[in-house]
């Protein structure tokens, strides 16, 4: 597996054959950073369910800020990290995490988030219920929701909208973005006021 485009492009990515490890296809990932073109730049990425890195990785080499890879085996998160420093990618960290369990934890909001567990786990809803609710997402964040075609991709929560879609193979893929949020009315002199 390469790097699709940019700083990186044409950089082989090494990881340990893994059981559960399924890295989003080629076509996939060049149709979803095509999506993400105006938004990738200088965002922070969060790479939960990291594998291989593909989605992170690719998301350095065009220009993020920073992308924190969640891998919960140790083996794979060591090669991830190898990579990044054979990359000198500075800008990534790994961390050795079961993905529950951290977004359980003190949360920091991120612009552009990868969401690609097992298929076989199916808790696709909760894991967005989880990002939704924890205070994972900056206002107006970006996510990628990856699954088994055959099973879809669950109801998203209130604020996010699905932008664009792709099949491929036995993959569904889905970018949603979360709209902001309008501020709530204010009463001011015995009248509703906008604000």
């Amino acid at each position: 597996m390469r790097i699709i485009g940019g700083e990186w492009r044409g950089r082989r990515i090494r990881f340990p054959s893994a059981a559960e490890l399924r890295p989003t296809p080629d076509r996939v990932r060049e149709t979803l950073f095509n999506w993400l073109q105006g938004v990738i730049g200088d965002a922070r990425c969060l790479d939960l369910f990291a594998g291989s890195g593909a989605l992170g990785l690719e998301a350095l080499s065009r220009g993020a800020r920073e992308t924190l890879f969640v891998e919960r085996e140790p083996r794979v998160a060591l090669a991830l990290r190898e990579t990044l420093a054979t990359f000198g990618a500075s800008r990534g960290t790994v961390l050795i995490a079961d993905a529950f369990r951290h977004l359980a934890g003190p949360a920091r909001p991120f612009d552009v988030v990868f969401l690609d567990p097992p298929f076989a786990q199916g808790r696709l809803a909760e894991l967005c219920t989880l990002l939704e609710h924890g205070g994972w997402l900056a206002p107006r964040a970006c996510i990628y929701l990856e699954g088994a075609a055959r099973d879809g991709i669950p109801p998203l929560p209130g604020p996010w909208q699905t932008a664009r879609e792709i099949r491929a193979g036995e993959v569904h893929g889905v970018l949603a973005r979360r709209a902001e949020l309008a501020p709530p009315a204010t009463v001011s002199s015995g009248r509703m006021d906008e604000t």
